[in-house]
């Protein structure tokens, strides 16, 4: 397998670092529109990066990336930016023939008039739409393939095949107790994409309803999660297992829940209450003249970058799928959880735990790929591939999984 890898921030260089130990791969091209980060993370490889090379690369820049592809002979992309690149970046790996592999979906747009009742355009949607092309060409697409979406749609796969007889919720929980020395508040991942899944209306999955949107960090609950981490309460929060676990699994509710805690949720509100989550440019005064920017990246501008954060961080981070239903005649609920510790992630990878999870999950779906364990056409979700060689493999890079009952 020859790999373009787009994006060599956090979650990339993490991906290169855990792609590295791994034989299945022939090659793997590391790009950014910033060349001297892409070379950054091939040079700390440094014995295991003969198979990796750095380029600089517009990821919105469609036609520049389908030529990088070609150059390489690159059979799979591999999207580590953000999801203002997926569609660019989704388009390019088809007009070369790649297989495309994605952690986050293409962007939602809220009902113009009745945000927090009615969706609008969804996560995906754009990516659904083109569907029928990919699986007619014989192209695939693998959408939503990080930790969460990813691994917690892995887990609800799972959990319908071999835990379950019927499924009446299923809701992704995520916590953690990580702290960071020095900061006050410095978020663990993508501030811009954190602002984004937070503040954008929550969309919600029933049966006999469809999918429907609610007020931004609705349905508070406090959930206990494993290893130590404890309760941390959790929010209604916009994320691609909602729109994606229903395709593929059978559940009468489906829900993602994020264990921000209150002093984040009150620092996201007065964002909003400022403008400062928008995306579209605003004009400032500057000694050349006005310029203009967009208030959120000015926000992320002024954070750390989360994949610097590593050695002061310390704590635990939790992804999992929560799953209510019914066996041999019997309830049943379970928690099917992944855990990572940052003082291990930062010993054994130097990469931070929030970003290291992200990260392993695409690289074992590619092996996945690469020996044929998962195949198949059109524009699929985690959920519609086997669940088992997934979590077994998983588990053979030495981040094994866990279930709780409830």
């Amino acid at each position: 397998m020859r790999v373009l890898l787009v994006g060599a921030g956090g979650v990339g260089t993490a991906v290169t670092r855990i792609a590295a130990r791994r034989p299945f791969l022939d090659a793997m091209v590391v790009a950014d529109y910033d060349l001297a980060r892409a070379e950054a993370a091939v040079a700390a490889l440094g014995d295991r990066g003969g198979r990796f090379r750095a380029e600089r690369v517009d990821a919105g820049d469609e036609s520049a990336v389908t030529a990088l592809l070609e150059r390489h002979a690159c059979d799979v992309l591999l999207n580590a930016t953000d999801p203002r690149f997926v569609m660019p970046l989704f388009r390019a790996a088809r007009a070369a023939g790649a297989t495309y592999v994605d952690m986050a979906m293409s962007l939602s747009r809220p009902h113009p008039e009745r945000p927090y009742e009615e969706c609008g355009t969804k996560l995906g949607d754009e990516q659904f739409a083109q569907a029928e092309e990919w699986e007619k060409a014989g192209a695939l697409a693998v959408v939503g393939m990080g930790v969460e979406p990813g691994l917690s749609d892995v887990f609800a796969r799972y959990a319908a095949d071999e835990l379950f007889d019927e499924i009446e919720e299923i809701g992704v929980r995520d916590g953690a107790n990580l702290t960071v020395d020095g900061y006050d508040f410095a978020p663990s991942f993508s501030i811009w994409t954190t602002i984004e899944e937070c503040l954008n209306p929550p969309v919600v999955y029933e049966a006999d309803r469809g999918w429907f949107t609610t007020e931004p960090f609705s349905e508070p609950e406090v959930f206990d999660f494993p290893e130590g981490i404890g309760p941390v309460e959790c929010v209604n929060v916009e994320h691609e297992e909602v729109l994606l676990v229903p395709r593929w699994v059978g559940a009468r509710r489906v829900t993602f829940k994020y264990g921000l805690g209150r002093e984040f949720v009150e620092t996201l509100k007065t964002l909003h209450l400022l403008g400062l989550d928008r995306t579209e440019p605003v004009t400032v005064p500057g000694p050349a003249g006005p310029v203009a920017v967009s208030p959120r990246d000015v926000v992320a501008a002024c954070l750390p970058d989360p994949a610097t954060l590593g050695d002061r961080m310390h704590g635990k981070t939790c992804a999992g799928t929560w799953v209510k239903g019914v066996k041999d005649g019997a309830p049943r609920e379970v928690y099917l959880y992944h855990v990572v510790d940052n003082q291990w992630s930062m010993a054994e990878y130097g990469c931070q735990a929030v970003v290291w999870q992200t990260a392993v999950n695409p690289v074992v779906a590619l092996e996945l790929l690469a020996t044929g364990a998962w195949s198949g056409t059109g524009v699929l979700g985690p959920e519609a591939f086997p669940a088992r060689p997934f979590l077994d493999l998983l588990t053979a890079y030495g981040s094994p999984w866990g279930v709780r009952e409830q």
